[in-house]
């Protein structure tokens, strides 16, 4: 007889001892970024839980990877400070497990340089941080193929950190306001709502990778918080989740 949960896709993770999993990995519909040395089993477990192949790296030498990159099916936009040699490497890895995809750094002017803390997007808008330069919007556009409008979110105006989309669903800080949220469905044209992970923190993208085919939150986030992803999001899942220790 196989344990209770042995057979469910694993949901709440931590990753390199914290639970804030978006802050140090990211994903979009083609792959998920995750820090180097993480074990290969939590590697195995975060690509059957977002269906997509995982590519291991560093960025700009440090394991702060969801705050320095963001991407979606067509391209990544990385943090200046990031290594020629690291977007290489994630270029080949990529190209070896058939994604193909281009690679950008946000412009060296542009003093807001965690391109995932201040950028929110899915495969066709983003939503970008009020103050970026002419030439990130531009620059945004150009390598993730999308439409880009400025904003804030609950009066945050790091919206990668603020929100998570997909191509399903945006999921959004709690307290986001009704101006806010009527613009995120018009550019958007998805279902948008509020929500909070690991147990009341209002950063989505701080502890939610997700896409269209499954998600991975950080393990403090509680069984209502999963309710909330699963509903808007678009999963087709029972709302429970096994746990994951890593």
């Amino acid at each position: 007889m196989k344990r209770r949960g042995e057979q469910e896709i694993r949901r709440l993770f931590t990753i390199e001892g914290t639970s804030f999993i978006g802050v140090v990995a990211t994903c979009t519909e083609s792959l998920v970024l995750v820090p180097r040395f993480v074990p290969q089993r939590l590697v195995t477990e975060l690509e059957r839980s977002l269906g997509v192949p995982a590519v291991r790296t560093l960025v700009a030498e440090t394991s702060l990877v969801g705050c320095l990159v963001v991407g979606n099916a067509n391209g990544l936009v990385f943090s200046p400070y990031a290594l020629d040699s690291e977007l290489e490497r994630i270029e080949a890895v990529a190209r070896a497990a058939g994604v193909q995809l281009h690679l950008s750094k946000l412009p060296e002017a542009e003093v807001l340089s965690a391109a995932g803390n201040i950028i929110l997007a899915n495969d066709s808008v983003a939503l970008v941080h009020p103050e970026v330069l002419e030439e990130t919007r531009e620059l945004i556009q150009s390598t993730l193929g999308v439409q880009v409008h400025t904003g804030t979110i609950g009066g945050v105006k790091t919206v990668g950190m603020a929100a998570v989309a997909t191509n399903k669903g945006v999921l959004v800080h709690r307290n986001a306001t009704y101006d806010e949220l009527e613009f995120l469905e018009q550019i958007f044209e998805l279902p948008v709502g509020v929500g909070s992970v690991n147990f009341g923190i209002p950063l989505i993208g701080a502890a939610l990778l997700a896409n269209s085919r499954g998600y991975a939150v950080g393990d403090e986030t509680s069984g209502a918080e999963l309710g909330r992803i699963v509903d808007t999001l678009g999963y087709e899942e029972p709302k429970e989740a096994a746990d994951s220790e890593f």
